[in-house]
């Protein structure tokens, strides 16, 4: 990540007021020593932005451990409302599908309300429809909560990724995107060893195990939806917390390459992006990678639980692969804003996550230990490669109106490979999931033939792009 000095230096500031925005980047990015100002907008924001995004994960992730939970002594979800056939997979495809409907719109609703306020309400209403999971009795109220829980939390993660833009420069995004991506590794990982604790007051209070996890990781998200709306920030000019020195310099270094609360989203805006070729590239690269997390934020007990470690057990070994995956991505996106440099990053974790499957797939159903050190390996590779390609897809577009439709296109467009991840884990191939390992390596093989040929067409455009103007960000 670049790292910039206390104020803009003489020559950025010369360059942004002629217009020079190239200029000024390179006046900027040459600069040494760590801004101030950047950490404490890092400390207003990114904590608080992570342990939002650990409980949203928490609470639209939390049916996989429902799922096997006391499964052992005929208490686990499936077995106490009967759940039959596809049942179970169709109650995590209608939540994608109203993921995948809401995103856009959610964009919209974040810049028109503020940050804080929107973000305030949608946790608000996740965490009361998680709680409210606890009372099911029978399928369809399971599936007709999950999509509500799908049209609550839709707006956050597109939402979070277009708020950035608002604070940072595009070489700063992407380890900022990680830092809060990375938090669903953790939840990931918490939400396996809550719910082994879980598991142990099973029929405490004529509540079993999987209602308590409902309720226990659902409260929390709206507590601190209460705190979200009073102190989470909203946009720049309105930060109260910034003093009108530090304002006017956020202003100068994010000028011309970054969002703005007060820009209007234009009609020209909206077209250029609908009508841009290349952006559906990213759109289908996002689509690859959303499978294989799709399926291992939803399967991993399931999976874990094919590896020979049974009850709850299967909850605790769900920890390893998104610890593995929470200090790689952070690693990943570090090293990708540090050279400016997403495609090669993205590309390195497509590959990677997409051999470690295809070796799952071919090895012997009985090789436990081989197929959990590749199932750890594969998770680092799927989730580290996804905030180099949202940070390359919103340094490469350059207005406000752009930035939150194309972002928010993006995800949306990754519902689709959400729903097929969700179908892929076959119960009957079990302990080798052929099939959902296979399907997953495709995807991440194709993911990064696609990031090839978009770095090959950047690299081409900035040939004739002269020297001391903006180029695209390979």
């Amino acid at each position: 990540m670049t790292k910039p000095t206390s104020s803009f230096s003489k020559e950025g500031i010369e360059a942004l007021e002629t217009g020079q925005i190239a200029a000024a980047e390179n006046a900027y990015v040459k600069s040494s020593g760590y801004n101030p100002l950047i950490r404490k907008i890092d400390l207003h924001i990114v904590p608080s932005a992570m342990l939002i995004y650990l409980l949203c994960f928490l609470d639209r992730s939390n049916i996989g451990n429902a799922k096997v939970l006391n499964e052992d002594t005929g208490d686990s979800l499936v077995q106490s409302i009967n759940l039959v056939g596809n049942q179970y997979v169709i109650s995590l495809m209608v939540f994608l599908i109203a993921y995948t409907i809401f995103e856009t719109p959610s964009n919209y609703m974040l810049k028109k309300l503020r940050p804080n306020r929107w973000i305030a309400i949608i946790m608000f209403v996740w965490g009361m429809l998680c709680m409210c999971m606890a009372a099911v009795k029978s399928y369809g109220a399971l599936t007709a909560l999950r999509f509500l829980v799908g049209v609550s939390e839709a707006g956050l993660f597109p939402g979070f990724v277009y708020f950035l833009t608002f604070w940072y420069r595009p070489d700063e995004r992407s380890f900022r995107v990680a830092l809060i991506l990375a938090s669903a590794t953790l939840a990931g990982a918490f939400g396996g060893v809550i719910a082994y604790g879980v598991g142990k007051i099973n029929g405490h209070h004529g509540l079993k195990g999987w209602q308590w996890l409902f309720i226990i990781e659902g409260a929390p998200s709206i507590f601190a939806s209460i705190l979200t709306w009073f102190f989470f920030p909203s946009f720049p000019e309105r930060a109260s917390w910034l003093t009108p020195e530090e304002k006017a310099e956020v202003a100068r270094r994010l000028h011309g390459v970054a969002s703005s609360g007060k820009e209007k989203v234009t009609w020209e805006d909206t077209k250029k992006t609908l009508l841009d070729y290349r952006l559906y590239l990213h759109y289908i690269a996002y689509i690859c990678i959303s499978v294989p997390f799709s399926s291992l934020s939803l399967f991993s007990p399931t999976i874990v639980s094919g590896l020979n470690y049974n009850g709850l057990r299967a909850q605790l070994f769900t920890v390893p692969p998104y610890a593995c995956a929470f200090v790689t991505t952070v690693v990943v996106a570090f090293t990708a804003d540090h050279y400016n440099e997403r495609s090669l990053h993205s590309m390195g974790g497509l590959i990677v996550g997409g051999i470690c499957f295809v070796i799952q797939a071919c090895l012997a159903d009985d090789a436990f230990k081989a197929r959990y050190a590749m199932l750890c390996i594969g998770a680092m590779g799927s989730f580290a490669c996804i905030p180099p390609l949202l940070g390359w897809l919103s340094s490469n577009l350059f207005s406000t109106g752009s930035i939150g439709l194309a972002v928010a296109m993006n995800v949306s467009f990754g519902g689709p490979g959400q729903i097929i991840g969700v179908w892929i884990y076959k119960a009957s191939e079990a302990p080798g999931y052929v099939t959902g390992h296979s399907v997953n390596a495709a995807f991440l093989f194709f993911g990064a033939i696609l990031v090839l040929i978009l770095r090959f067409m950047y690299v081409r455009r900035n040939k004739s792009i002269p020297d001391g103007q903006r180029k695209w960000v390979l």
